[in-house]
């Protein structure tokens, strides 16, 4: 615990020394909701609910790839041998996911705070929503950080990434956007129920999977 918790404060300390990076992440998130209000011309229609949740999630899966994909990708062999002599493995990937997954959550609720301020919000059953927003900023987070690592080994980090996150986030995609369209409706918790414990499931199968085999790909 006090491996991780040590790992933690040296994340928040290098995010805010780097405070250009989440400046970055910001600017593309308000700039790109901005783009959307200029190209459907929101002014003069209403954006239909499911246009508008598409567009969310995409912004949102795209922030996710921004903000997470450069926690393993960014780092130099160097580092990564002075962690090693230092912490262990499963020490150092789950204080990855947990900043990660704050982080996420943060921008996830940002988004939505801004999206919903110029794009308007049609979003019947918000707390719901809100759950959902949670849920999935944390499948963002779990998914992306193991891909991450394993993409850093590679010597074509990005497009590695981008390979291996498809077939990894689409399942994840098609439940929270699911569950968005129910709580857009208006509909009860209940008419989510299976969909919100096949996310968590998702979610449990990747952390366990990411807690299992980094090891292994941290020896390598």
């Amino acid at each position: 615990m006090n491996s991780i918790i040590t790992l933690l404060k040296k994340e928040i300390t290098i995010e805010w020394r780097q405070r250009y990076a989440l400046n970055g992440i910001l600017l593309y998130l308000v700039s790109t909701i901005f783009i959307c209000y200029l190209s459907f011309n929101v002014k003069r229609n209403v954006l239909h609910p499911i246009t508008w949740n598409a567009l969310f999630w995409i912004i949102q899966m795209f922030v996710a790839i921004s903000a997470v994909a450069k926690s393993f990708i960014q780092e130099r062999e160097g580092r990564y041998l002075y962690y090693y002599s230092l912490f262990s493995p499963k020490s150092l990937i789950i204080a990855r996911t947990l900043y990660n997954s704050a982080l996420m959550l943060l921008m996830a609720l940002a988004g939505y705070f801004i999206y919903a301020l110029v794009l308007g919000n049609p979003v019947g059953n918000k707390l719901l929503f809100v759950v959902n927003l949670t849920l999935g900023a944390i499948s963002f987070s779990f998914a992306f950080t193991m891909i991450s690592a394993i993409a850093s080994k590679g010597s074509n980090s990005q497009t590695l990434m981008a390979i291996l996150g498809f077939p990894v986030i689409l399942p994840m995609l098609l439940m929270i956007i699911k569950i968005s369209k129910n709580a857009i409706d208006g509909l009860e918790f209940s008419t989510s129920y299976s969909e919100i414990a096949t996310l968590l499931a998702i979610n449990i199968i990747v952390g366990t999977t990411s807690y299992v085999l980094f090891p292994y790909l941290w020896r390598n």
